[in-house]
């Protein structure tokens, strides 16, 4: 019996909630020609202007590129705004239910005014408004409904009024009698509003805010007190190009370096890391499983423009190249990888009943693998002696995939929407 060893092969469907603040982001996208004869400013000749859900929105679209199941709990105003937003949630099939309606309030919207793939500016429509007890009672009492599906709470705070402690507290509460995890995105420097998160995950400048101390003191020290404050099982702290680092109740610290080819763009790489660090918990990997792949997340995101969508196929090519054995899958486990293959050519290569690797397993590899923009997947049987084969499979860089298991193949491959198979007996 093969034991998968990859992270990958592990991520599983998952349904999460995101709580928190919402806004429409907006890219307004030209050239600049010249300068204004009305003042020292560049003049943008406006090309396209693009609408994204935005703050936590970015952290449900990140969940939906993951393969993630989303609930959303937030509020909008009764503008159109709060209307595109909507209806950028039912485009990609996600019940409104949970965004509140709130009279009076204006749907924040930041604008970001790009030119030559550079930020000019950010324009924003927002302030921070209190959330009126009579919404915040409906928003409690609809807790347990819009909740009760889901594995792992994600609380998206970008400090707009929409998490009152009262609302956080009923929350946390929930959570504690359902058994569900929460995980916390902060904002501020009060992090007492947070007691009853499961994990909170601060950057580094908001670490040593809530602590109150200057920056020259020990990350540790700072964490220990935040802990302390907090009373959760665990910090994600992260640290721009220093990577992540864990902190434990206990006091035990992990530190997690990340690799970054070319930064391009910062924003929305902390929903990112939200939104992996929820997904990979709710497939139930522990956090010293999930921070590589958080790492991996938000070294993808820098490395767009905009606020990016990481997807299973972008952790896929990041991860093999990490450790071959994350293309190792089973029959069990396919979720990841048939997101891995979603949108792209594969061709599969059925190898049950070979007896080792010989001349005509070569060959066919050969033929059939290293194409471009085309993934190859090899299918073994899950006995000896076809698992010796895993060792040289699992090197080859012509084979993307590798597939262990007697269950029938055919049908599997139409699982995984793969048209070309072909079957070798030697």
């Amino acid at each position: 019996m093969v034991r998968l060893t990859g992270l990958l092969s592990r991520l599983s469907p998952a349904h999460i909630a995101v709580i928190g603040d919402f806004n429409l982001d907006t890219y307004t996208v030209g050239k600049v020609r010249r300068i204004s004869p009305e003042a020292p400013v560049a003049v943008l000749n406006v090309s396209s202007v693009e609408h994204r859900a935005g703050s936590a929105g970015n952290v449900v679209l990140n969940l939906l590129s993951l393969g993630a199941t989303v609930t959303v709990i937030g509020r909008i105003g009764s503008d159109s705004t709060g209307d595109h937003l909507k209806t950028i949630f039912v485009t990609e099939n996600i019940s409104t239910t949970g965004l509140f309606v709130q009279l009076g309030y204006q749907t924040p919207v930041k604008n970001r005014v790009v030119a030559e793939s550079q930020q000019i500016v950010r324009v924003d429509y927002e302030e921070s408004t209190p959330l009126p007890e009579i919404l915040e009672q409906t928003i409690i009492d609809s807790l347990p409904t819009l909740l009760a599906e889901v594995s792992v709470i994600a609380i998206s705070d970008y400090d707009k009024g929409f998490l009152s402690r009262t609302l956080l507290s009923a929350i946390f509460e929930y959570a504690k009698n359902s058994k569900k995890t929460v995980i916390v995105d902060p904002k501020g420097i009060d992090f007492s509003k947070y007691q009853g998160a499961t994990l909170i995950k601060p950057n580094l400048s908001e670490l040593y805010a809530a602590a109150n101390v200057h920056r020259g003191v020990p990350i540790e020290h700072a964490a220990a007190k935040v802990l302390e404050i907090v009373n959760a099982e665990a910090l994600m702290v992260t640290r721009s190009e220093a990577g992540i680092s864990l902190f434990y109740e206990d006091g035990k610290q992990e530190d997690y370096s990340v690799r970054i080819h070319e930064v391009k763009d910062v924003t929305g790489a902390g929903d990112t890391v939200l939104a992996m660090l929820a997904y990979g918990v709710a497939s139930g990997l522990t956090l010293a499983e999930v921070t590589p792949l958080c790492n991996i997340a938000a070294s993808v995101a820098i490395e767009c423009f905009g606020c990016a969508r990481v997807t299973i196929a972008d952790l896929a090519r990041r991860l093999l190249k990490l450790d071959r054995g994350n293309k190792i899958f089973d029959s069990e486990h396919i979720f990841a990888l048939k997101h891995a293959l979603k949108g792209s050519k594969a061709i599969a290569l059925d190898l049950q009943g070979c007896k080792g690797f010989n001349y005509a397993i070569f060959q066919a590899i050969a033929l059939l693998g290293g194409k471009q923009d085309t993934h190859l997947l090899v299918h073994l049987g899950n006995e000896d002696p076809a698992c010796e084969l895993l060792p040289i499979l699992k090197e080859l860089q012509s084979v993307d995939f590798v597939l262990v298991g007697n269950d029938g193949f055919d049908s599997l491959c139409q699982t995984l929407a793969i048209e070309e198979i072909h079957h070798l007996k030697v």
